[in-house]
């Protein structure tokens, strides 16, 4: 599996970010019950589990635009695509050159 990530996309180890900023949350007592649970569960404080979690979701949300798996065969057939010479669209070409309504 080759994986092709864009540059400056990891994020920086935690032990290399001090926490300087706050983030406040709200939530009812039956979803603060279930974070206190599940933080007791993996035996980190509720803090330490909430940033955990939206890290690893924050990463999940933003992978599609910066990480992309890709099968040894599959990156072939890409580098083969961009080395194809680029093919003639002359309607492409007219219309580009064409102009438009505003001039």
């Amino acid at each position: 599996m080759i994986q092709l990530l864009i540059a400056n996309s990891a994020p920086m180890p935690a032990s290399l970010n001090p926490k300087s900023e706050r983030i406040d949350v709200r939530a009812s007592t039956p979803v603060k019950q279930l974070l206190q649970e599940a933080a007791r569960v993996s035996h980190k404080n509720v803090s330490e589990f909430l940033l955990d979690a939206g890290i690893n979701a924050a990463n999940q949300a933003l992978a599609d635009r910066t990480k992309f798996d890709l099968s040894k065969e599959t990156w072939t057939a890409f580098q083969k695509a961009l080395d194809q010479p680029v093919k003639p669209k002359p309607k492409l070409k007219k219309l580009l050159s064409d102009k438009g309504l505003l001039g």
